[in-house]
């Protein structure tokens, strides 16, 4: 997708579409987290630390009950 900036007073302005920031989950309250390598932008909604915690133990659970498996889906 590209998207062009847009004037937004005396600053410039990215509109991101509906479909994503519905799937992202984010809305006019989301705080965002804005960096860069140098060459691209990168724009990261800020989670709260309990929802990586809960993200982070279920896909510890995952990699212990299916890692094998899905090792050898990859090979």
């Amino acid at each position: 997708m590209v998207k062009r900036m847009t004037r937004h007073g005396n600053s410039m302005a990215l509109v991101i579409d509906r479909p994503i920031l519905e799937l992202l989950n984010i809305d006019a309250d989301t705080p965002l987290d804005i960096t860069t390598d140098g060459e691209v932008l990168i724009i990261t909604p800020v989670r709260d630390k309990k929802r990586r915690q809960v993200f982070e133990a279920a896909l510890d659970k995952t990699n212990r009950r299916y890692g094998r498996m899905l090792k050898n889906l990859a090979d």
